[in-house]
């Protein structure tokens, strides 16, 4: 995989940049720059070379969001950053002709373009016609099939940014724990999960399912969960996952009744339930302290620890879990690596995203190459050595 070290000329060349600039908005401005902050270094090396910078990424889903919040935000980490409200086109390829080396624009939202997300060869030739290099630094977005990660490197001299290059070396590391060594796995949605942990119990010594995924573990097990959130899961295949000694499953949980969500007062009646002690008319929200216990134990022991995923219902304040084994992990000296954006946030409230390893910026990125070593997005600036 080339790197930006391994370009050769800079001054005056646009280079096309794919930047992890999906990041949290309320009203129109920016409220955790964690990822703008892992662009910078890529974008200051090509800056301070004399490049013109032009970055391209995408924000929200909906694709009607506008990226102008992101370059303000930007511009406050960085000298000379503008935005350009277009994302193709001939007004956007005169604004980059227009700027000055070691300048950098910020286009637009490239989900504004429906051939982004369905791949479209001629959105591809559009973004290519930008620039005369490109440049892959969203890791976060390297599982995904787009036009501006795996069509443009089919049409420009293609290299890894900075963070690209240390996401991939970091996270290959995580594959080969040091022992003893701990996994843990939040979230939900059981069918984006099952093959990291498969990956997982062949080189982890413990790996611990939690969150809402935890739930479709303890049903098959033949817990009672009541009313909690549960995926269409593949009853045998968890069967085969649950069979493999590794595997940790909570022991208890934070529940509720089902007629209390989402009401002011739901914390005010949650109570702590052993496993097969949840009532058909309860919710589980949250791990109990005894599972927080555990998790501390196996932190406490470990040389290595990966986490992605945060481990109860994070969004809706239940963080009990989530915030003892940051705790836990921060404490435990272990070489940590962890990534999700609710995991990253909950450490960042915290203060304590200095006491670990490796933050990645990716969440189903990182899950999909700890499964499968590479991504679509790395193939794709790998695969095409000499356009």
């Amino acid at each position: 995989m080339r790197t930006i070290r391994d370009i050769q000329i800079f001054e005056n060349i646009p280079i096309l940049v794919r930047a992890a600039l999906n990041v949290p908005i309320e009203n129109g401005e920016v409220i955790n720059d964690y990822r703008l902050r892992r662009a910078v270094p890529t974008i200051k090396y090509l800056a301070a070379r004399g490049a013109k910078v032009v970055l391209i990424g995408h924000l929200g889903e909906q694709g009607t969001e506008t990226l102008e919040p992101v370059a303000r935000a930007l511009g406050k980490l960085l000298l000379g950053v503008s935005f350009f409200g277009e994302t193709v086109g001939v007004r956007a390829r005169a604004a980059i002709r227009n700027l000055a080396p070691g300048q950098v624009l910020v286009l637009e939202n490239l989900r504004r373009n429906k051939g982004e997300i369905a791949n479209d060869r001629t959105f591809a030739h559009e973004l290519a016609a930008l620039a005369d290099i490109f440049v892959e630094d969203s890791f976060d977005t390297c599982h995904r099939a787009h036009a501006s990660i795996i069509g443009v490197p089919e049409l420009l001299p293609s290299y890894a940014g900075l963070l690209l290059e240390e996401e991939v070396r970091e996270l290959s590391r995580a594959l080969m724990p040091i022992h003893p060594s701990l996994a843990v796995i939040g979230g939900a949605k059981f069918s984006t999960k099952e093959a990291v942990l498969t990956t997982l119990l062949k080189t982890y010594d413990h790996v611990f399912v939690g969150g809402a995924l935890a739930n479709d573990f303890l049903k098959v097990a033949g817990h009672e969960v009541g009313k909690s959130l549960v995926s269409n899961a593949d009853a045998n295949a968890i069967k085969k996952l649950l069979a493999n000694p590794k595997l940790v499953i909570p022991i208890d949980s934070l529940v509720i009744s089902a007629t209390a969500v989402g009401t002011p007062t739901e914390r005010a009646g949650a109570r702590v339930a052993t496993a097969g002690d949840v009532r058909t008319d309860e919710v589980i929200l949250d791990h109990g302290p005894g599972t927080s216990a555990l998790l501390f134990s196996l932190a406490q022991k470990s040389k290595t620890i990966l986490w992605n995923g945060p481990l109860g219902n994070y969004e809706n304040g239940f963080i009990d879990a989530t915030d003892a084994f940051a705790r836990a992990v921060a404490a435990s000296g272990a070489h940590s690596v962890i990534g999700g954006g609710d995991t990253i946030a909950a450490i960042e409230n915290l203060g304590l995203l200095p006491h670990f390893s490796f933050v990645s910026t990716g969440g189903g990125a990182m899950l999909d190459f700890l499964a499968k070593g590479t991504l679509p997005g790395i193939k794709a600036i790998s695969s095409h050595p000499s356009n």
